[in-house]
């Protein structure tokens, strides 16, 4: 039988067993195949024909491939600021699969039925929470994000029961660099298990950090080196107006990637405010807070390394704030640098920063759309857009004019920075919920893949992609997104 190109090679089973469960996932009645990611499957290094109802056995874990050693992980998180002991309550790793250029992934299989980590729960996922991963992940790959990606959606031929009923259920497949998290550390900090900790750091920095200098003290170069990647990653969320919805410390990954698209949601109207997830009455995943609640989460990642940063606590606890300290000053020249990128500013000139902030403060002010105010910048054209007709407007379009011709560089560089960070299409929330209405009620997938194939590439202007731009008509901008457990 053949193994259809895997290659598995698992090295997390190397670490103590408090950090997994073994075990298979729940055999499914009848899976059927409903979405399957050729492109990643042949970055993969897989063989086809992978996308023929057959395989739907094997992505719904009826069949487990050669090579692979599916576990559920163990972690904690701090959920809205409140710690709690977690795991891999709905999700189990398959394995990790060697790529063709040597990268080693993460398999996971997502509604894969229970494990001793679900807390109750049926450990399955509904058929619409996995469309929206496969399509919002997609798009941040698309965007040139650091993402998890999905490789396959299969439907199980068994409902779920939620709050609103049956659903069709699912199984959707993940692959990630690792699904290590800063609950991770968190878990082994919890139980004070610091030796397990500290081979979980080495663990970390030789799969994710291969390159750093391994001279220096482990736990500060992983640390430093995760600032760093979610720093980055936080500026590309703000760069596309994407709000996450649920940063709890569980859903930040140390490779820096986005993961878990459950209430997560991409901004029309400017505002820094902005909250869809339901579940986040106070706000505090809003647009704007996500820096903030980043620099929290690192805080909680190097409270977990502060024993084997130093043997005195005071000195440990020194070391590791003066790291988390610069993360404000950090973050304001690569927040800086991304909305000069976005305007098509090269160099530096003193009010640069004071143009940004007017350019900001007037889209709040006319509850401009994000996206495409800055797509119609990029263009040159006049816009229909109600901010383009505002007189303070205007004054401020020919401030940033005068800007640019002070750039060290040419007017097509200008123009190529701000194509390359201004994207002309994201997945809407409007056209989201219909691609998946259509999916989930009536069985067709024609709006879903059309979405799809907009998003996938976001920076190029492509023909009737007018619909997949326009933000939702008065009246109908409320948009709340769920969990989706």
């Amino acid at each position: 039988m053949s193994n259809n190109g895997w290659q598995f090679d698992n090295s997390y089973t190397s670490l103590p067993e408090m950090m997994y469960v073994r075990l298979k996932p729940t055999k499914v009645s009848d899976p059927k195949m409903v979405l399957f990611n050729e492109p990643l499957a042949l970055k993969m290094g897989l063989d086809f024909p992978l996308s023929g109802q057959n395989n739907a056995q094997l992505f719904a874990g009826n069949q487990i491939p050669h090579g692979a050693e599916p576990i559920a992980q163990a972690y904690a998180g701090h959920q809205f600021g409140h710690f709690t002991m977690l795991g891999d309550g709905r999700a189990i790793v398959l394995g990790e699969h060697i790529t063709p250029d040597n990268r080693r992934i993460d398999i996971q299989f997502k509604g894969s039925g229970p494990t001793p980590f679900s807390r109750g729960g049926d450990g399955r996922a509904a058929l619409g929470p996995m469309l929206r991963e496969y399509i919002i992940s997609e798009a941040m790959h698309g965007l040139g994000i650091p993402t998890t990606q999905s490789l396959a959606v299969v439907t199980t031929g068994e409902n779920v029961y939620r709050e609103n009923g049956p659903l069709p259920g699912a199984i959707l497949t993940r692959v990630a660099a690792s699904h290590i998290r800063v609950g991770t550390f968190e878990y082994l900090a919890m139980k004070g298990d610091f030796p397990t900790s500290k081979k979980l750091v080495d663990y970390a920095l030789k799969r994710h950090y291969p390159q750093t200098d391994q001279d220096t003290l482990h736990a500060l170069t992983l640390l430093k080196n995760v600032m760093e990647q979610q720093l980055n990653l936080i500026i590309n969320w703000l760069r596309v107006g994407f709000i996450h919805g649920v940063m709890n410390t569980d859903n930040m990954t140390i490779s820096g990637e986005t993961i878990d698209y459950g209430p997560c949601a991409f901004m029309d109207i400017y505002n820094p405010e902005t909250v869809f997830s339901s579940i986040d009455h106070g706000g505090r995943y809003a647009f704007g807070n996500q820096p903030s609640m980043a620099k929290w989460n690192l805080t909680r990642f190097a409270e977990t390394l502060l024993p084997l940063i130093d043997s005195d606590s005071k000195t440990a606890v020194n070391i590791a704030t003066e790291i988390i300290d610069s993360y404000d000053e950090q973050f304001e020249t690569k927040w800086l640098a991304m909305m000069k990128n976005k305007l098509g500013l090269v160099g530096e000139e003193q009010g640069d920063k004071d143009l940004i902030t007017q350019l900001l403060t007037l889209m709040e002010q006319n509850r401009a759309d994000y996206t495409n105010t800055f797509f119609n910048l990029l263009k040159g054209e006049t816009a229909q857009e109600m901010i383009f007709q505002k007189d303070a407007f205007k004054s401020w379009q020919q401030k940033w004019h005068d800007r640019r011709l002070l750039n060290s560089d040419s007017q097509e560089i200008s123009q190529e920075l701000m194509k390359k960070h201004n994207p002309v299409v994201i997945p809407r929330n409007h056209k989201v919920e219909e691609a998946l209405d259509a999916a989930c009620k009536n069985g067709d997938l024609t709006p879903f893949n059309n979405l799809l194939a907009a998003v996938k590439t976001p920076y190029t202007s492509q023909k009737d992609i007018s619909p997949y731009q326009s933000y939702p008509t008065e009246g109908s901008e409320i948009y709340q997104t769920f969990c989706g457990t």
